[in-house]
C-alpha cells in the first residue's frame, strides 16, 4: 500500500502540480491513496484550480483544516475589537484576513465547492496493513487550529495534545514545518506544507508511505516549483492580498529554524 501524504495546499495550483508531477514520475508503483490534512484553497490565487486537481484524485482522504471552517461558517481567525482598536497594525492584518476569506469564499460559492467543504471530517480513521491505527486531523487530535505541533514545544505540551488520540499513528499539518517524531508510543507525522511551506529553501513538501502487513515506513519530499509563476498569479487575479501571498513566496516569512532535520 503506497500512500501520498500532502497538507495546506492554500490555493497555490502551481505548488500542487509539481508536487503531484512528482507523484506520477516516481519509478516506482502508482499510489494507493491520498491523505490531505486541510487548508486546501484559502490564501492563495487558485483556489478553484487547486479544487479541480483535488476533487480529481483517485481514493483520497481528506479532513478540514481551520481555514475550510472559516470559509463555510463564516468564523475568522480575527482580534479582539479592543486590540484592533488599540495596535493599528492589528486592525489593518484583521481587515486583510476577511479580504481574503471572503475573496475565496466567493470563488468557492461560484465554483460550488462550498457544501464539499462543510461536509469534509474533523479527522478521520484508518486501520494500516499491519494493525497500525492513523489518526489524520489537521492541527492535533480533535482540533483544526491552535498552535498544533511545534518544534519549541516540549515533551509535556507535545503529550498534552495527544493525550486520549486512542491512535499509534498521528498525521498532522497546519504548522507548515515538516516534522517526525515517537512520543509516548505515538508517532506523529507532518508532511509539512505544500502551498505556503515556511521552510528556508521555500520548496512544497510531502510524504509518501509504504505501508504492509511488516509495518509503514515514511520518506519526506522537498519540490521546488515555479515560485515567480504563482506569485503572478496572486496580482494576476487581482486578489486583495496579493502582497501578502507574494511575502510568503518571497520567503519573508521563513521561520528561523533552518531546514528541517527530516529534509536533510
Amino acid at each position: 500500500m503506497r500512500i501520498a501524504i500532502l497538507s495546506d495546499i492554500h490555493g497555490n495550483c502551481v505548488a500542487l502540480d509539481a508536487v503531484l508531477t512528482d507523484i506520477e514520475s516516481d519509478d516506482r508503483e502508482a499510489v494507493d491513496e491520498y491523505w490531505i490534512l486541510g487548508d486546501l484553497a484559502a490564501a492563495g490565487a487558485q483556489p478553484l484550480e487547486v479544487m479541480e486537481r483535488v476533487l480529481s484524485l483517485n481514493n483520497a482522504r481528506i479532513v478540514r483544516g481551520n481555514s475550510e471552517r472559516y470559509l463555510t461558517t463564516g468564523a475568522r481567525p480575527l482580534a479582539t475589537p479592543v486590540e484592533e482598536m488599540t495596535d493599528l497594525s492589528l486592525l489593518r492584518d484583521c481587515i486583510g484576513i476577511l479580504e481574503s476569506f471572503s475573496w475565496t469564499a466567493g470563488a468557492m460559492a461560484a465554483g460550488g465547492h462550498l457544501p464539499f467543504m462543510l461536509d469534509l471530517p474533523l479527522e478521520q480513521r484508518i486501520t494500516l496493513p499491519n494493525g497500525s491505527r492513523a489518526l489524520l486531523v489537521h492541527a492535533s487530535p480533535g482540533r483544526d487550529d491552535g498552535h498544533g505541533f511545534v518544534p519549541w514545544y516540549s515533551d509535556s505540551e507535545m503529550s498534552e495534545r495527544l493525550e486520549g488520540c486512542d491512535a499509534d499513528l498521528v498525521c498532522v499539518g497546519h504548522t507548515h514545518w515538516p516534522q517526525n517524531f515517537h512520543l509516548n508510543g505515538v508517532h506523529v507525522l507532518n508532511p509539512g506544507s505544500v502551498g505556503n511551506p515556511l521552510i528556508p529553501s521555500l520548496r512544497a513538501t510531502y510524504v509518501i508511505m509504504e505501508a504492509d502487513e511488516n509495518g509503514y515506513r515514511v520518506e519526506h519530499r522537498a519540490v521546488n516549483y515555479d515560485r515567480k509563476l504563482a506569485e503572478e498569479k496572486a496580482w494576476e487575479v487581482q486578489h486583495p492580498q496579493a502582497g501578502f501571498i507574494s511575502s510568503f513566496l518571497r520567503g519573508e516569512r521563513v521561520r528561523s529554524w533552518g531546514e528541517p532535520e527530516v529534509l536533510k
